[in-house]
């Protein structure tokens, strides 16, 4: 199992470092799917600029980057496809927002018991989610924008974890 580490260590390496100017990427990585994504620099549509013009001056920096760079990201994901495994989406982050280009949607099979399924069944009848399925994304979005220090704890101990084993002896 390749370590996001890894994976980042080389995408940092091949990028180009034009790409890189505003800092190093941010590279995550499950087993299905890394997703690079890189800073780029918001656009200066004037002092006397509207919050909606700053908004569209960034939606256009942002839509121009996607189409300027999309054979070069294409031949670079193909390479870290076919060496990790994984399918690979690009995203960068400009003025204090992230936008994803195409990524993976993966379907995820659980159970819930009935305390669960009435907490998705409200969401869908207060008309917050469309499905169980949305409401059930929308928990986890919600999770994960409140419990990000508990879930950084979380990746710090599981990658001592994997420290620790790789010190340990090898099975033959």
């Amino acid at each position: 199992m390749t370590t996001t580490g890894e994976v980042r260590a080389w995408v940092t390496g091949r990028l180009p470092k034009d790409w890189m100017q505003d800092g190093e990427p941010d590279v995550a990585v499950d087993r299905e799917e890394i997703t690079i994504v890189l800073a780029l620099t918001p656009p200066s549509p004037g002092d006397d600029a509207t919050d909606a013009e700053r908004a569209q001056a960034t939606a256009g920096r942002v839509q121009g980057w996607r189409e300027d760079t999309r054979e070069r990201r294409m031949e670079i994901a193909r390479e870290a496809e076919h060496r990790f495994g994984r399918k690979v989406a690009w995203g960068v982050r400009s003025a204090g927002e992230t936008y994803l280009f195409t990524h993976l949607a993966v379907p995820v099979m659980t159970r819930l018991r009935q305390p669960e399924r009435q907490v998705l069944d409200t969401l869908v009848e207060s008309g917050v989610a469309r499905s169980r399925a949305h409401a059930l994304a929308w928990c986890v979005r919600l999770v994960g924008d409140n419990a990000d220090a508990w879930l950084g704890e979380l990746r710090d101990a599981m990658a001592k974890v994997r420290e620790v084993r790789e010190q340990g002896p090898r099975s033959a």
